[in-house]
């Protein structure tokens, strides 16, 4: 059963931030994890010493137990590093693989934290855009456009591409053969693949997601149980990285960036999590955010029919068409702040104007509660 707890005044980046707001932006969700991670977390203070942390066989066997049979994605212990965030482990590999002044390439619109790592190793930005595609439901989605991508990948100072798989804010649960046809182009044009895989886990039901690392070995992938298992502050996450010669490199940066330890609560959470209990409490989960994707389309429908929604294949966080609004992204944003009192992401900082962003992964009362306030708000 999953629950609810209030998350005001405990130090919410997303509740605390701005108390008298409905908070639907940051990606962490409310629900309380799972209960077999909150019993390792008991166990673990209880103890009552919390030194400096050895990960153990344990760690590495429920990750790859957890990969292999889920996913039937097989990787080593050895070719992993453990590290405290998938955004410090995309961070660490453009250090360890990119010059300054090199191109890496991005999908957009795409998660905002790819611009800052590109930028703070002193690297250049470039667009590889989705193409939109408008479905007879009237929601839309994207598609790669692969004949841009050629025309960036052979230029020879684009040496890696960040891949969003799942992709966030677009929804899309990439297919084998978009993934192999990219693995494709990049291969013969020597642009390394990067592949953020976070949101792996919160796929639509029925649904399969495919992992990049078995298309291409020469990839490096990123995983955390953090967004699946709602554990972002215990700051765990995992390099996969077959290539010996590219892992030393990796693990060289994760070392000169100062994220190369873990807390012993992030080793408890991940080996927790990767189990029957996990995967129980996590099908739960993922049926709820459909439910209430599906109440949000149905409000957005009825409401704003003028606003289309994104089909949502994956992640909590659908992407909504607010261009027939005829207001700027981050205008809207504030208006809702301020009209309001809810907050979602401006689309602006996933490089695309003209959208919005809304977290859905909480009750229903509170998604419901924010609908009617924005109906309210913007029908004046």
């Amino acid at each position: 059963m999953l629950t609810t707890p209030s998350r005001v005044n405990t130090g919410s980046y997303k509740w605390d931030s701005r108390p008298d707001t409905l908070p639907l932006w940051v990606a962490d969700m409310d629900f309380a994890t799972a209960p077999c991670i909150i019993d390792a977390l008991k166990r673990r203070v209880d103890h009552g010493v919390f030194g400096y942390t050895l990960v153990t066989d344990s760690y590495y066997e429920a990750l790859t137990r957890w990969f292999a049979t889920r996913h039937d994605y097989r990787f080593k212990p050895r070719q992993v590093i453990y590290t405290s965030g998938v955004v410090p482990a995309i961070s660490a590999i453009i250090k360890a693989l990119a010059r300054p002044g090199d191109g890496v390439i991005v999908q957009t619109p795409v998660y905002n934290c790819f611009f800052s790592s590109i930028r703070n190793n002193g690297c250049e930005i470039v667009e590889n855009p989705l193409k939109r595609v408008d479905l007879p439901d009237g929601r839309f989605t994207y598609e790669m456009d692969f004949e841009q991508l050629e025309q960036v990948a052979c230029e020879p100072r684009n040496t890696l591409l960040l891949l969003c798989n799942p992709h966030n804010p677009a929804g899309r649960l990439w297919r084998r053969d978009e993934l192999e046809r990219l693995s494709a182009i990049c291969a013969a044009n020597g642009v390394r693949v990067v592949s953020d895989e976070i949101h792996c886990e919160l796929t639509a039901p029925g649904t399969r997601y495919t992992p990049y690392g078995p298309i291409d070995p020469e990839s490096i992938v990123c995983l955390s149980p953090s967004k699946a298992f709602n554990t972002a502050g215990l700051q765990i996450a995992n390099i996969v990285c077959p290539s010996k010669e590219v892992r030393d490199l990796v693990d060289r940066a994760i070392n000169i960036n100062e994220v190369c330890d873990v807390n012993p609560f992030g080793v408890e959470a991940l080996k927790a999590a990767y189990t029957n209990e996990g995967e129980e409490w996590l099908a739960e989960v993922r049926k709820t955010i459909w439910e209430n994707y599906y109440y949000l389309l149905d409000f957005m429908r009825r409401r704003f029919p003028q606003c289309p929604v994104s089909l949502l294949e994956a992640t909590y966080l659908p992407w909504i068409d607010i261009s027939a609004l005829h207001e700027s992204a981050d205008r809207l944003e504030e208006e809702l702040l301020d009209r309001a009192g809810v907050w979602l992401n401006s689309g602006t900082m996933y490089g695309r104007d003209g959208y919005m962003r809304i977290n859905i992964a909480g009750s229903r009362d509170l998604l419901a509660d924010a609908l009617l306030r924005i109906d309210a708000a913007l029908y004046f």
